[in-house]
């Protein structure tokens, strides 16, 4: 029997499988939103075990939000593209 090799950034970064609506932006977010979830999950487990302190901590945990937060406006999750146009032909 053939065994599988993990990568060590499937191991490091696993992903789950997305169930969502199926649309590009969404399956980008879904993986962004994945990868910030791991990165503060290591920076909470470094600030636990006294590896880094509290303020430091914060800051890139803050940094990795504002990061995510970009994401979301660039790819205009959460945004109805026909909202404008909808109003208009009731108008």
């Amino acid at each position: 029997m053939e065994k599988k090799m993990v990568s060590k950034d499937d191991f490091l970064y696993p992903r789950g499988r997305y169930y969502g609506h199926i649309k590009p932006e969404n399956l980008v977010f879904n993986a962004n939103l994945q990868e910030f979830a791991q990165r503060v999950s290591y920076v909470c487990n470094l600030e636990t075990g006294g590896k880094l302190p509290p303020d430091e901590a914060y800051k890139q945990i803050k940094a990795l939000w504002k990061q995510l937060k970009r994401t979301k406006k660039q790819l205009k999750i959460g945004e109805d593209p026909f909202q404008n146009d909808s109003s208009d032909a009731e108008g």
